[in-house]
């Protein structure tokens, strides 16, 4: 018998899951994404009807959820650093893990415009825009500019930047190879750092798209790269701060010699997250 109440679906929706660790939370996500409605409503009315219209669009989600496509692609939506954010195939699934990368770059920024010129940041890889827009959202006296190399993921972050009125700039280049003699006082990236020996869960490793996820046989291909690029482009005591995956801090302090003040920050988990060094 099919449901006919948002109770009912949630239940059927879990039970098709169920072969999911987080079941019952997709289930709920899902039948709310697609009843527009929050989830106090579904707790004091989980009796109440739904279309038969309702009922086949939530089972079609469900059955892609099942195929282990992401929540937030189903959806279209991540939530990230107090922002609401479209998401789609073409960008990286802004985690909580990189809001350390943000806090650590507000901590550097001023809170206020105390010279003549504004703080120049370069966000190198900014995929759905997250980090500039957290960025520009809570430092709007900075000049922010956020680089990418896809021109796909350049559209959602320039949607996502329009729709929290956030001023950036942004260039399509491979890392830094668009912005020949520009400097800046902060440059921030989230880089694809997975050995492509690394074996990912389905659902990162079938939807979300590998040029920002696998970075070559080591890890550490683009840090390579982008660490003498951003060593240019920083101004004399500039700071440099980029996300990092787990057992890298030992090769990134090899790599980062000659910088002064480095520090890593970790994450809840006490893994080390974002290392932070500053140019002499």
């Amino acid at each position: 018998m099919k449901p006919t109440s948002a109770g009912e679906a949630l239940t059927l929706g879990t039970q098709r899951l169920a072969s999911l660790p987080t079941a019952r939370r997709d289930a709920e996500l899902l039948l709310l994404h697609t009843l527009h409605r929050d989830r106090a409503w579904l707790l004091t009315q989980p009796e109440a009807e739904i279309t038969p219209e309702q009922l086949t669009q939530y089972e079609n989600l469900i059955a892609r959820r099942a195929r282990h496509e992401p929540i937030q692609y189903i959806t279209g939506r991540q939530d990230f650093f107090g922002l609401t954010l479209r998401v789609t195939p073409d960008v990286l699934i802004p985690r909580p893990e990189t809001e350390h990368l943000v806090e650590a770059a507000l901590a550097r920024i001023p809170p206020s415009q105390i010279t003549c010129q504004p703080t120049r940041i370069l966000d190198v890889g900014t995929g759905s825009g997250a980090i500039a827009i957290a960025i520009a959202a809570h430092r709007p006296q900075a000049a922010v500019t956020a680089a990418d190399i896809s021109p796909a993921a350049l559209a959602i972050a320039h949607e996502n930047a329009a729709k929290h009125h956030a001023a950036i700039r942004f260039v399509e280049s491979d890392l830094l190879a668009a912005l020949p003699n520009e400097n800046f006082h902060i440059i921030l990236s989230n880089p694809p750092y997975v050995p492509a020996s690394d074996q990912l869960e389905p659902q990162v490793r079938d939807f979300e798209p590998h040029c920002a996820l696998f970075a070559g046989p080591s890890g550490l291909e683009l840090y390579h790269r982008l660490i003498p690029q951003a060593r240019q482009a920083l101004v004399p005591g500039g700071w440099l701060l980029m996300e990092l995956g787990h057992g890298q801090q030992p090769s990134l302090t090899q790599l980062l010699a000659g910088w002064q003040n480095l520090a890593f920050v970790p994450d809840l988990q006490g893994i080390p997250r974002v290392v932070i060094a500053q140019k002499t």
